[in-house]
């Protein structure tokens, strides 16, 4: 039981950094109609950032908020300069120019902070374990993590849901178009979204920055199931991305946990241990194939946010 309580916190801190990643991932696929590969590239800049402005400082948390900060710029300078090039054509072109992007990103930290990885020590204030349950100790950061997302979770719904420039957001995922009609200055709409989405992504990196180790290309795999969440709870749905990251969290963590001992049995102690990651893996693209047949659009397509 012990074991099962820990596993199930460790899905829920998991699949809240996915939903970090996934927001923004979402709500530039859909208010901009733009396949971003190069998002996983500004989640490893934001572990960067965050690893050097928390060493110049002294302070995790100054770091960490000059890290989002200089991320959100980031996004928002390579919007202006490289994505609004982008605009209008077909995605196989967006695919081709954050590919090129992603290139670009990693040869730039390569030349910054060069080709080792970097660290960024857990702050001593998070350190050490809470006792959640008699007996059951959870490490202070990682619910650190899930308190912080899920902060930035309802900071998104109220940004999203009761403000105007969330109204903006959800008629521009309807109907862009019609919005520009309106007199909305698009471009600047669009700057915003793809900086708001680099910020969280920036947030994700910094905050798994203690866990695992700053090094090139950290954003690349994890891309994968940002973008596999972003299709299970629908292109442009915030309350979508939050569901189905929580969803993925959970398959993949309990997955790799309890599979290896329910496969003994069946096919041996060490094919066991080799195969659960990647039945792990499986069961999620699984979800995904399942949810697509039954809702096309995804469990919460963005006009019913």
């Amino acid at each position: 039981m012990t074991l099962f309580i820990e596993q199930c916190l460790n899905g829920l801190q998991l699949g809240l950094l996915l939903f970090l990643l996934a927001a923004g991932l979402t709500l530039v696929f859909g208010i901009m109609d733009f396949v971003n590969l190069a998002h996983g590239s500004l989640y490893m800049i934001g572990a960067y950032f965050a690893a050097t402005f928390a060493s110049w400082t002294g302070s995790f948390v100054f770091g960490a908020v000059l890290a989002v900060a200089a991320t959100l710029l980031v996004g928002m300078v390579v919007e202006v300069i490289a994505i609004r090039r982008l605009y209008g054509r077909d995605h196989l072109d967006h695919v081709l120019g954050t590919f090129g992007l992603i290139l670009f990103f990693d040869e730039l930290v390569r030349l910054i902070w060069g080709p080792g990885g970097k660290s960024l020590p857990v702050p001593a204030f998070l350190n050490g374990s809470f006792e959640i349950l008699p007996g059951i100790q959870y490490p202070v950061y990682r619910l650190a993590i899930i308190a912080v997302t899920l902060a930035v979770a309802a900071f998104l719904y109220v940004l999203v849901m009761r403000t105007r420039i969330g109204m903006l957001i959800r008629a521009g995922a309807s109907n862009r178009e019609m919005v520009g009609a309106l007199g909305v200055n698009i471009k600047l709409l669009y700057t915003l979204v793809f900086g708001l989405g680099a910020a969280l992504a920036g947030l994700a990196g910094l905050m798994q920055a203690p866990i695992l180790t700053v090094q090139i290309g950290m954003g690349e795999n994890i891309l994968i199931l940002a973008f596999v969440i972003t299709v299970i709870g629908g292109i442009g749905s915030i309350r979508g991305a939050f569901i189905a990251a929580l969803l993925v969290g959970f398959i993949d963590t309990l997955g790799r946990s309890f599979l290896p001992n329910l496969l003994v049995d069946l096919v041996g102690r060490q094919a066991a241990f080799t195969a659960a990651p990647a039945l792990s893996s499986m069961l999620i693209y699984i979800l995904m194939a399942a949810v697509l047949v039954v809702k096309p659009q995804g469990l919460f397509p963005a006009g019913s946010r």
